[in-house]
């Protein structure tokens, strides 16, 4: 009989030493693989991620594109409804392909995103079909600013639907406070703060706010990128203020400035050991009374151990029904 009860004894003591190991085993195997997936969720990069990416080998470059305005209501969404049949992916088929390569999009959104609110601007005012985001995430976009002149168009019940529904899309809305948007990886973490120079629920650029909105993103992430709505409509050349608020901007702590709003594009420039694009013009369109509105920039970022190692512009153009084509 002892011997019956030792020979047991050994087995479940076996047994549950093999349940620890392979439990301890197990835990720590999950344990890495939800601490890599679910608590970093402020940290976002690229296509089809989720919220947090492997770290990239420091020898890895990071593509990075910026464009200007985007507009899909007007003369845009009857392009879509005539030519496209009603696909708001119409305007973007000519160019998604080159934009999903890179890492990261970006561009200003020219209105609200929206069918609430109620129209508070002029006969200029925009308003997108809620749909119009399909074809934003068609394209590529990762975040849209919309800090600008026409985001409050329609209200601020529409404003903030335009947030939420990019929020639902895995767009990062950016400029709808003073917040950051955090993206990157576990090694190399970058921030998005956008401003505007005009009227509107989007914030607001001041010589305070972008100091200290710049500041705080400096102080949370190894790249800032700013984005300001300014200068004035159809001038080729930066203002006075455009350049007040850009260096300012570089001095509190971005690497690099992203600027929009004259429908034409504007000299790069580099500015201390930052770069300057002050403005990339028209993206998406039907501003068809000149060349100069129909044609601009994609701004291509190369980043490598944390810096900028390159910066280009590639020229494109619109074509009769506001598709841009890389020229």
């Amino acid at each position: 009989m002892p011997n019956h009860f030792d020979r047991e004894g050994f087995l479940f003591s076996l047994g549950f030493i093999i349940i620890i190991i392979f439990s301890v085993f197990t835990a720590r195997l999950y344990g890495d693989f939800l601490g890599t997936a679910f608590f970093s969720p402020e940290i976002y990069f690229a296509k089809g991620a989720g919220n947090v990416q492997e770290a990239v080998p420091q020898e890895k470059i990071i593509k990075l594109a910026f464009v200007g305005d985007i507009m899909l209501d007007r003369g845009v969404e009857q392009k879509i409804l005539k030519e496209g049949s009603g696909d708001f992916a119409f305007p973007f088929l000519l160019i998604a392909q080159d934009l999903n390569k890179y890492d990261f999009l970006f561009g200003n959104l020219e209105g609200a995103l929206s069918d609430k609110g109620k129209n508070v601007g002029s006969i200029f005012s925009f308003r997108m079909d809620p749909e119009a985001v399909k074809g934003l995430k068609f394209a590529g976009f990762d975040a849209l600013s919309v800090a600008n002149n026409h985001s409050g168009d329609w209200g601020r019940e529409a404003f903030e639907d335009t947030v939420a529904r990019l929020g639902e899309a895995e767009i990062l809305p950016v400029g709808e406070s003073d917040a950051p948007k955090l993206f990157g990886t576990r090694d190399f973490k970058m921030a998005l703060v956008a401003f505007s120079d005009f009227p509107g629920p989007g914030l607001r650029a001041g010589e305070e706010i972008v100091k200290n909105t710049v500041e705080k993103a400096r102080g949370q992430t190894d790249f800032v990128i700013a984005s300001f709505h300014f200068g004035e409509e159809y001038q080729k050349e930066p203002s006075a203020r455009q350049r007040e608020m850009a260096e300012l901007a570089v001095r509190s702590g971005a690497s690099l400035v992203i600027g929009h709003h004259p429908h034409v594009s504007q000299p790069v420039e580099k500015y201390e050991d930052a770069y300057i694009a002050y403005s990339l013009g028209n993206f998406v369109f039907d501003q068809y009374f000149s060349d100069e509105t129909m044609r601009s920039v994609l701004l291509e970022v190369e980043i490598k151990d944390k810096k900028i190692v390159g910066v280009s512009e590639r020229r494109f153009h619109l074509n009769e029904n506001y598709q841009p084509i890389l020229d």
